[in-house]
């Protein structure tokens, strides 16, 4: 609050900041952070190296999603339309026929006007099927 001062003929109110508050919130923070810093134990971070990642998959099994909501799989170039409800049946079956059942990725691929609902709901039957790589394909914008 402005106070005010009596000189001369009026009353004229003093336009100064207080400062006394501001120092003694600052020493008290520095006070805090002085006694604080030193009980703080610096931890690890674990970064991912190079030879830490995963191994790429040997096969893919890409599941696209037309502007109909229309299913399409499409494994080692050959594409043939498929069922929701049949979706998980045929994955498993391409995945079982692999060499390396455990290495096959699913890409699920969408038109850009598909429904969110639709993405989801074929990501769902999958992991809810037991398919442990399920993914999505990411195009990115020019």
């Amino acid at each position: 609050m402005a106070s005010v001062s009596m000189r001369g003929r009026g009353r004229r109110t003093i336009n100064e900041i207080n400062m006394v508050p501001f120092i003694d919130v600052m020493l008290v923070l520095l006070i805090i952070f002085m006694v604080t810093a030193p009980m703080i134990t610096p931890s690890m971070v674990d970064l991912p190296s190079v030879g830490k990642a995963a191994k790429q998959p040997d096969k893919v099994v890409q599941v696209l999603i037309q502007k109909d909501d229309t299913l399409e799989l499409v494994s080692e170039g050959t594409s043939r339309p498929q069922s929701m409800s049949g979706l998980a049946a045929a994955v498993k079956t391409l995945i079982d026929n692999a060499n390396d059942p455990g290495n096959v990725a699913v890409v699920i691929s969408a038109d850009r006007s598909v429904k969110y609902e639709s993405v989801v709901k074929a990501m769902d039957t999958l992991q809810r099927a037991g398919i442990q790589r399920v993914g999505l394909s990411v195009q990115l914008a020019p």
